[in-house]
């Protein structure tokens, strides 16, 4: 089992800035994918940012010069860095954790990120 703890989301104004993170605990075995996904009201969840252990990164075409991913192998943390947020980037924001070899996934209980004047 893997266990996925979140921080850092809140309301901000368009334009502005939040840093997520996610903390992983348990049985993290490589190789694997930490990264973050959203859902807003009556939307499907998607993909925002995933970062693998051994650094590869993807995307989300939306969130592109906008968002940046890091992790910290070491202390099993991934961060979202968002920037210009928008109206639309308003959702509950989950971290997940995915084995590669077995593609089990893992999910933090989420936290909102909320962008409104």
């Amino acid at each position: 089992q893997v266990q996925l703890v979140e921080s850092g989301g809140g309301l901000v104004q368009p334009g502005g800035s939040l840093r997520l993170s996610c903390a992983a605990s348990g049985r993290i075995f490589s190789p694997n994918f930490m990264g973050w996904f959203r859902q807003a009201p009556g939307k499907q969840r998607e993909l925002v940012a995933r970062m693998r252990d051994g650094g590869f990164t993807n995307y989300s075409d939306s969130v592109k010069s906008r968002f940046t991913i890091s992790r910290d192998n070491a202390k099993n943390t991934v961060y979202l860095q968002m920037n210009s947020l928008k109206p639309e980037d308003t959702a509950v924001y989950y971290c997940n954790f995915r084995r590669l070899t077995s593609q089990m996934d893992y999910w933090g209980q989420g936290t909102q990120v909320t962008v409104s004047s």
